[in-house]
């Protein structure tokens, strides 16, 4: 998923109470048979809820409902202009032709419509109490990536899926890419790279927002307070909403957090990385100096693993050092290099003799047309969606780990997370995976869990 998500919040109060759920009476017949993997009735049809449909909210959600006649009964937003058009366009789209009911609170949809399937596609400082509340109500959850904001947010989060026995998918769609699931098996897997020794992560979009306008009152249609939520309060501007919230690091981590959680954890998916042993980074805003924005515009990061390093480079402005893989990742081995994109992959093997090889991304729209008219839809990454949610349905049929399960999210994050925290701090942090803190480094672990705004409570990983 390229560009910035615009996804609103939803939101009131403060960490929910447990939902009173319609799954405790697991025992009777019919109920039981939603536990039992294989068994859910082919004419059950899932109920579904959402949790910020603005642009990616809505992609997520289209591609849902092309793989499965589900029915969506409960959006939430606080953008209740955004809203509204939302639930017209998902009428129209679902095979019920219902229009969803509507909702300024996430708890009160999941307490009516007691959902089977929640997701979750606000700006990232909005993903874990939603997340958190959809598990405590029995509901399976697809999170947007990053998990969160800060690493005791994922750990509270990974936790609450375990607690509560909830099939969690988070959207790195980039495991369900189709020309990227074909190099792992092809190039990977099969030994074409060889002894792999080093890995790159990259982006050089001009994504950063430029702009410097004057803040100024909100809309009437947006409940500011609310969006702002948890995250330190700002005054409003036109760089927030909609669509470009990423411009400040209060509600996100950057371009870290956006664009290198994708390609970092390709690059893990494919060669079976875990949790970081060490990581620096350094950079700032070095060039683009008169924007409003507050994120980097220029970042470099090395997470070191047992294996091999994996580096990192942002820059959002000059030129890309290979233009056919401005975001990408690239793997080098003893036999060769895989150059991977949303776009394609190529094979260079070191043997001059030995035959280059290469896939390049496929769209499915003869097979879904509505997708070459949907407004802002990303038309290259739809099919990679539409096999993530597959996955998803699969898993939770199965009650069994999707391919970008909860925990594989949490370790991505985590990753792009402490990159930040390294650069702020201006030394390299070594990571305690079983304690879950960064070793003797009391001023970093500090910087694990951001405060909350009042009367907003950070989740607790031990009491969710």
């Amino acid at each position: 998923m390229t560009g910035i998500i615009v996804e609103l919040p939803i939101g009131r109060f403060n960490m929910p109470d447990p939902v009173s759920n319609r799954r405790n009476f697991i025992g009777a017949a019919a109920g039981s048979l939603l536990l039992v993997p294989g068994a859910r009735p082919a004419t059950q049809t899932r109920r579904v809820g959402i949790v910020g449909p603005g642009w990616y909210g809505k992609i997520d959600l289209f591609r849902l409902i092309q793989v499965e006649p589900v029915e969506v009964v409960g959006m939430c937003d606080v953008d209740s202009k955004m809203l509204k058009a939302a639930a017209e366009m998902t009428a129209t789209r679902q095979k019920s032709g219902k229009t969803p009911r509507t909702y300024s609170d996430y708890r009160e949809m999941l307490r009516e419509q007691e959902p089977d399937l929640v997701l979750v596609a606000t700006p990232d400082h909005w993903h874990a109490l939603p997340m958190i509340a959809a598990c405590q109500a029995g509901a399976d959850v697809y999170c947007q990536k990053p998990i969160g904001v800060d690493i005791r947010e994922g750990q509270a989060m990974l936790a609450a899926a375990r607690k509560h026995d909830r099939v969690v998918q988070i959207g790195l769609q980039r495991r369900s890419t189709p020309h990227l699931v074909e190099a792992k098996k092809r190039i990977v897997e099969d030994g074409l790279l060889g002894e792999i020794g080093h890995a790159e992560v990259c982006c050089y979009y001009h994504m950063r927002a430029r702009g410097n306008p004057a803040d100024a009152e909100p809309p009437a249609h947006l409940d500011y307070e609310m969006w702002t939520g948890p995250a330190p309060m700002r005054p409003y501007n036109e760089l927030v909403h909609p669509r470009r919230w990423r411009a400040f690091m209060e509600y996100g981590n950057g371009i870290m957090g956006d664009m290198c959680v994708h390609m970092l954890d390709a690059v893990r998916w494919m060669t079976g990385l875990g949790w970081p042993e060490r990581v620096s980074s350094s950079g700032g805003i070095q060039i683009q100096k008169a924007s409003k924005a507050n994120i980097a515009d220029s970042q470099v990061a090395t997470f070191e693993y047992d294996q091999f390093p994996v580096v990192w480079t942002h820059r959002s402005w000059g030129t890309a050092p290979d233009p056919g893989y401005p975001w990408a990742f690239f793997i080098y081995g003893s036999k060769g290099t895989l150059k991977g994109s949303v776009h394609g992959w190529d094979f260079v093997p070191v043997d001059k003799n030995a035959k280059p090889l290469q896939g390049r991304n496929k769209t499915e729209v003869d097979q879904y047309p509505e997708d070459k008219t949907e407004p802002d839809l990303e038309l290259h990454s739809a099919h990679a969606v539409r096999y993530h949610m597959k996955d998803w349905l699969q898993a939770v049929d199965e009650r069994s780990r999707p391919v970008a399960d909860i925990e594989e999210g949490h370790k991505s994050t985590t990753a792009c997370i402490l990159a930040n925290m390294a650069m702020q701090l201006g030394r390299s942090l070594e990571w305690d995976a079983e304690r879950g803190e960064v070793r003797n480094d009391g001023e970093a672990n500090r910087l694990l869990a951001r405060p909350y705004r009042k009367p907003w409570k950070h989740p607790d990983p031990a009491n969710v």
